[in-house]
């Protein structure tokens, strides 16, 4: 991992040097090891944007595989399943997959990069001339249609930003380490009701490489990828069908299958979560909380420190760094390795990772496993 920064600074190209390097010398190897490639960038297209030209300029040769992967939040599972069956089916022996991002740019806001994601035409066009702009309001409005679905509180949002950022304390990465009591959530600004400016993630510069091997000898600490799922309802958003919910648990359950593990048997889960309305609906569509509702799960203190399913453990990308997909993965690696510090899950063998795409379009899950 690099630095992650608020401050507008290196390049998505650099960052990505900078945690390759990284991540071949955490494994004990060189690049000539490495004989395939994935890269991942965040959606929209930029100048900036990573792409397979990152092989030469990262001093990667000689590749056998070498590809780039977009499925939005999704794409950083996809990756690694992607890289999983590369090296199962003989296409490559190790893999590195790293996404880079420098949204923060001198002179403009920091949602001014995905506050035009989406493009100006057909359906998103005529969202953006009714002011409907990023991902705010359309997950403020999603917010909205899950609140009065299921008869839950605005205080289950609170209640996801705050245990987030209890976790954040004790993450030397994050970029909000601050204390965050329910007053403090209160005194936050409503950006599109009903969420408020600390319910929803905070963009970042920066980068994570990961590297995924068939041969023993590479890294000292090693995991396993024991199941990957993807699922991708691509709702269409017409009358007569729930706009927003009723997906995504296909992907944790071909995970787990795949894992031969249960729901029960996870030590923590790590949840992509751009918005705290997105933890809430994720635990209830994965059903990872007994069948205990998502909000009255949260305010139990289920996922927090202590809790029966920690979760987002490093402070997500609420409280943590918004890195897309390779936030929960990161946070994963770092808890099944032992390195958590203050913030470490006990004796953690098993972790779910989740990614989304979209509007809730696309859900990829991954289980984890630290290697005896």
């Amino acid at each position: 991992m690099t630095a992650m920064s608020l401050k507008p600074g290196a390049t998505p190209l650099e960052l990505a040097v900078q945690a390759s390097t990284a991540a071949v010398a955490d494994a004990g190897i060189d690049r000539s090891r490495v004989d395939g490639l994935l890269v991942g960038s965040s959606q929209g297209v930029r100048p900036d944007r990573l792409g397979v030209g990152f092989a030469a300029q990262g001093g990667f040769f000689d590749l056998r595989l070498l590809e780039h992967v977009e499925i939005k939040g999704a794409t950083t599972i996809a990756m690694l399943q992607r890289a999983r069956d590369a090296i199962t089916n003989g296409e490559a022996t190790t893999v590195m997959c790293v996404f880079a991002d420098a949204p923060l740019v001198a002179g403009k806001g920091s949602g001014s990069a995905y506050a035009h994601s989406g493009g100006n035409e057909g359906v998103r066009g005529m969202e953006r001339a009714s002011g409907l702009l990023g991902s705010v309001p359309t997950y403020a409005l999603l917010a909205q249609r899950w609140l009065h679905v299921t008869g839950n509180s605005p205080d289950d949002l609170r209640a996801v930003a705050t245990t987030a950022r209890a976790w954040a304390v004790d993450n030397p990465a994050a970029v909000n380490r601050q204390p965050l009591d329910a007053d403090g959530y209160a005194a936050s600004p409503v950006i599109a009701e009903p969420l408020r400016r600390l319910d929803c993630a905070r963009p970042v510069n920066g980068a994570v490489a990961v590297i995924v091997s068939g041969d023993p000898s590479v890294g000292a600490t090693r995991l396993r990828i024991r199941g990957v799922g993807r699922d991708h309802p691509v709702r269409r958003r017409r009358s007569g069908a729930e706009s927003w919910f009723g997906g995504g648990g296909r992907a944790v359950d071909d995970a787990l299958d795949q894992a031969g593990v249960a729901r029960s048997d996870l030590d923590l889960v790590e949840l992509y979560d751009p918005f705290s309305i997105v933890t809430l609906v994720l635990l209830d569509e994965y059903r990872l909380t007994g069948g205990t509702p998502a909000g009255e799960f949260v305010r139990e203190g289920h996922i927090g420190a202590g809790g029966s399913l920690p979760t987002n453990t490093g402070g997500g990308q609420l409280s943590g760094f918004y890195l897309q997909g390779m936030t929960p993965l990161a946070e994963a690696i770092i808890q099944l390795r032992g390195d958590g510090g203050a913030r470490q899950v006990p004796d953690a063998t098993v972790a779910l990772v989740g990614g989304i795409g979209g509007r809730m379009d696309h859900h990829a899950a991954l289980v984890l496993e630290r290697a005896a």
